[in-house]
């Protein structure tokens, strides 16, 4: 059986969740999961489509989780107890971060290998490979975050890439490559309207002269969840070398405006 790995990860609460279980937990839940899906392919080959759930139907299954779908995965394992986290090195660099609290980073690893084979600018490679690690702190407006999060550091259009690719992951672009998919009925429901935030920026987007940055990490994020590719940061650290301002303090230590969101990335278990 063909098993789509996102569709699988997300259903357990993501990257970071899957991390966090043992061997036994994630052969139970694969599982189960396997079990769904041969059930849906039944009903499927006896003429039903796959019935993805409404707004309504999500919404009645938050009081049925022991966590929030909002929750960065460093703060909450999805399944049992979070683990206890390597301290971070003294003046600690975009690898020690990788490394240390961004593992697993395969999706976004993936990401930016496609965007390098494809032949994208090296913004456009190095905001695929940050456009997601910022779920590690929160997954709503996860865009906004994530441009904060690295715009004192990178290139203005990998900011503005990394920031707008959260709004046209919901607008089909079938010219540039890029299908509403599947996983979103999944995850917010078939009857789902972008909230007016969303809406507005995409009515933006549409007309700004950088449409195309964030659009193509939406294409290159679409498909890089390949259970079987082997991915390394390593080819994408002269890119890495150009164009990321590293800090000589330390990223967290050298007072910019996004300096408490590494920290809090560093240490999440700090009570205050």
């Amino acid at each position: 059986m063909e098993i789509d790995r996102r569709a699988f990860i997300a259903s357990l609460g993501g990257t970071a969740a899957v991390a966090a279980m043992d061997s036994e937990a994630k052969a139970d839940a694969l599982e189960h999961y396997m079990e769904e899906q041969l059930n849906d392919q039944v009903a499927q080959q006896g003429g039903q489509p796959e019935k993805f759930p409404t707004v309504a139907e999500i919404e009645a299954q938050i009081e049925t989780r022991n966590v929030r779908r909002g929750a960065g995965s460093l703060f909450a394992s999805g399944r049992g107890n979070v683990k206890k986290l390597q301290p971070m090195p003294k003046n600690a660099t975009l690898l020690d971060f990788f490394k240390l609290r961004f593992d697993p980073a395969n999706h976004v690893l993936q990401s930016a290998t496609r965007a390098m084979k494809t032949g994208m600018s090296e913004e456009i490679i190095l905001a695929c490979l940050c456009h997601d690690v910022v779920l590690n702190l929160i997954k709503p407006d996860h865009g906004w975050w994530g441009a904060q999060l690295f715009e004192p550091y990178v290139p203005e259009k990998t900011t503005f890439a990394i920031r707008y690719h959260q709004t046209l992951r919901f607008y089909p672009d079938p010219e540039a490559g890029y299908e509403y998919p599947d996983q979103y009925y999944r995850i917010f429901g078939t009857d789902y309207t972008p909230p007016p935030h969303i809406e507005a920026t995409y009515k933006m987007l549409k007309n700004h002269k950088w449409y195309m940055e964030p659009r193509l990490v939406t294409v290159n994020d679409l498909y890089a969840f390949d259970p079987n590719a082997k991915v390394s940061i390593e080819p994408f650290m002269d890119i890495v070398g150009r164009h990321f301002k590293q800090p000589k303090e330390g990223l967290g230590m050298d007072n910019s405006p996004s300096a408490h969101m590494w920290r809090t990335i560093a240490n999440p278990d700090s009570p205050l």
